[in-house]
């Protein structure tokens, strides 16, 4: 079998990270022929200053060969933004394609440069593949007809993405500094619908009661002002005495990490946080808890596909619309009062933390590594091949 990706590598972007690993794992199996075309970025300075993986996995995305530029195969998958739902050479186009806001914003429609998503050949040439059940009907609500859409979960590397031992985890706490506090964590674009009023307005409240707790936020300055971002929300959401309490508490960094970097992140922490608004998906929900963090996230949104109540911790949400410049928007506001409850009671339940450090890990490696999402990815883009586990071609005729 033959597929062609189109799309970003070699930056910490969630198209370019969702990318990668695909190929990584598809790279794994013979019977499939990878070739890969470079898209360029939305913004030409996101150039990544580090490599994201060691040596030989990058050298292995690198040494995929490009295809011609009009070579077919049997499936194009493109990997990029904006989305392109034109026929490709190939004999089957699937677009990877997540939406956050409840629907397709007007800003990715602009990028296109239609009005309508309806005005591209989404519902004839291409299909979709979007990654969660939210995304999937943010979709559906703005024109993309059903049955052309297949859901396919984001995976965790597990080679990675693992719990260290007692003595490696206090051993890197201390490296860090950390060893008398609690960590809660948050990784990504530190933007309004990422959550981080709602999650700085609870940390106040938190460190009323536990002093000791710290909130670690982990930004990409390359890609998003998170560190302008971070202190507008304080300006907005804290009062002068609220900012007084928080600002000695947070730990942020903004700088580049590697995959490997940013799992000792995880597996240095106490518990994973993220109150979001709008996600596609959320991948590092699920990367914390390969790493055996308890997790506290928004319920309702796309993390209700990955999560189960013997690690996770569900904050509250209303499904809101909100408008935004003209433009109706959905949301999941968080319950801030919820989620300031949820993080004491993490604080107070030495025994769930523990439980969350055993359940999660295997519960991601039975169902949610990047094994699973490119065995359901071939499901949906081969479904004969995926059925059949022999390749026809190596049976040999006898002659009797």
């Amino acid at each position: 079998m033959q597929v062609i990706v189109e799309g970003w590598r070699f930056i910490y972007h969630s198209y370019c990270v969702a990318n990668q690993f695909q190929l990584l794992e598809m790279l794994a199996r013979p019977e499939i022929e990878i070739f890969h075309r470079d898209r360029p970025y939305i913004d030409p300075a996101w150039q990544t200053k580090i490599s994201l993986f060691d040596r030989p996995t990058e050298t292995l995305l690198r040494n995929i060969p490009s295809p011609s530029p009009n070579q077919s195969a049997d499936v194009t998958l493109r990997m990029y933004c904006p989305w392109d739902f034109a026929a490709s050479t190939s004999a089957q186009t699937w677009v990877f394609a997540a939406t956050e806001w409840g629907i397709i914003t007007n800003t990715v429609l602009e990028a296109i440069g239609v009005k309508s998503i309806t005005e591209t050949p989404v519902n004839s040439e291409a299909k979709i593949i979007t990654p969660s059940a939210w995304s999937k009907a943010g979709l559906i609500r703005s024109g993309v007809e059903a049955d052309r859409i297949a859901i396919v979960p984001l995976g965790a590397d597990t080679s990675i993405y693992y719990p260290l031992s007692d003595q490696e985890r206090r051993s890197l706490r201390q490296t860090f500094g950390w060893s008398d506090y609690f960590i809660f964590l948050n990784i990504g674009g530190q933007t309004d619908r990422k959550g981080i009023r709602p999650l700085l307005k609870a940390f106040a409240a938190v460190v009323d009661k536990y002093p000791h707790a710290r909130l670690v936020l982990k930004g990409s300055e390359l890609l998003y002002p998170s560190r302008d971002e971070i202190a507008e929300a304080s300006r907005v959401v804290l009062s002068d005495a609220e900012r007084a309490k928080v600002a000695p508490r947070l730990i942020y960094t903004g700088s580049q990490l590697s995959f490997a970097q940013i799992a000792e992140l995880y597996q240095a922490a106490n518990a994973y946080v993220s109150p979001y608004l709008a996600e596609g998906f959320n991948l590092p929900v699920l990367e914390a808890a390969a790493c055996g963090l308890p997790v506290i996230c928004t319920q309702g949104g796309p993390t209700d596909d990955f999560i189960r109540s013997d690690f996770a911790l569900p904050i509250a949400s209303k499904f809101t619309a909100v408008n935004n410049e003209g433009e109706n928007l959905f949301i999941l506001a968080p319950e801030w009062e919820h989620l300031t409850q949820l993080m004491q009671a993490v604080i107070k339940q030495p025994e769930f933390v523990a439980k969350a450090r055993l359940i999660a890990p295997h519960f991601v490696a039975e169902n949610f590594t990047w094994k699973h999402a490119v065995d359901k990815l071939l499901e949906v883009i081969c479904p004969v091949r995926a059925r059949s586990k022999i390749d026809c071609s190596t049976f040999e005729p006898i002659i009797l």
